[in-house]
């Protein structure tokens, strides 16, 4: 149905259109400082323009945590802070998948099925934040490894 196909990690074509691949749009060359990709968090300056990185570590240090701030080997690499982060932020996600997927079962002879179904909203309200911030994450640590984006026409 698309006639643009790429290879997929198993190294089959990917079925996805061609919107829907990373990297579709990106462009030859670094990027440019100051640039700062769609989904990225608020509160966090671009890439690249002065101040960026303590805004980003100040933000990250807030995803996990308390103790994490303790750690000299954060202070000093940024990275492996939102590592951190992003691994925090991904055992949230899952706990959130796991919680939705054994809600009934595990609660059905404790509590009546209306707070059941309110425990599952909250479930999907919570777990589509995580899957947001996950990319925020992701895209912070990107940057903070020197990835640097152009600016979309």
């Amino acid at each position: 149905m698309y006639e643009e196909r790429g290879q997929g990690a198993a190294g089959g074509a990917d079925e996805r259109p061609g919107w829907e691949r990373p990297g579709r749009f990106e462009r030859a060359g670094g990027g440019q400082d100051g640039v700062a990709p769609a989904g990225w968090p608020r509160g966090v300056r671009p890439p690249g323009v002065e101040g960026w990185s303590e805004t980003a570590v100040a933000w990250l240090y807030d995803l996990c945590p308390p103790g994490y701030r303790r750690h000299d080997v954060l202070k000093r690499h940024p990275e492996l802070l939102a590592r951190m982060a992003r691994q925090h932020v991904e055992a949230a996600l899952q706990a959130a998948r796991h919680g939705y997927g054994t809600a009934r079962a595990d609660l059905r002879d404790r509590v009546d099925i209306h707070v059941v179904e309110a425990l599952l909203r909250m479930y999907e309200y919570e777990g589509s934040r995580a899957a947001a911030l996950e990319r925020e994450v992701a895209l912070v640590e990107q940057a903070l490894i020197g990835k640097r984006w152009n600016p979309r026409l």
